[in-house]
């Protein structure tokens, strides 16, 4: 019997922009997504895919979890940091990035988009109906 991976994907907490700085490089942002989910490194372990002595390693900055083990990481800690890390050190600006869409994706926030028109035309008009100005 295959048995399936566990994917354990948290809410995503954004990392505040007065801790940008303080995050510095790759193990920094390890321990500070770690510190942050409130959860043990056992259970961030186990939930990446990796050895506890492992990820204690990646916080010290003795080593560097590949990337499978630093998405689970992101995914189980709802923590961003160490993409943060990655896009300050490129010179990118993680404020103006955002995520890709899927069509599903688009047509909703289109249809929220149009439905907010909508509403602001219904109360325009019931303003000018009343013989005020909007």
């Amino acid at each position: 019997m295959t048995q399936l991976p566990l994917i354990v994907k948290r809410d995503v907490k954004p990392v505040p922009e007065s801790d940008w700085q303080s995050l510095g490089n790759e193990a920094h942002a390890v321990k500070y997504a770690i510190d942050r989910s409130g959860l043990q490194d056992k259970s961030v372990a186990i939930e990446c895919g990796v050895d506890a002595a492992l990820l204690s390693r990646a916080k010290a900055g003795q080593v560097r979890l590949n990337d499978d083990a630093l998405h689970a990481l992101m995914d189980s800690t709802g923590c961003e940091a160490p993409l943060i890390v990655h896009l300050l050190r490129r010179g990118y600006d993680p404020r103006s990035l955002r995520k890709l869409e899927t069509e599903t994706e688009r047509a909703l926030r289109e249809s929220n988009e149009r439905c907010a028109q909508l509403e602001n035309d219904k109360r325009v008009l019931i303003e000018a109906l009343r013989g005020n100005a909007a």
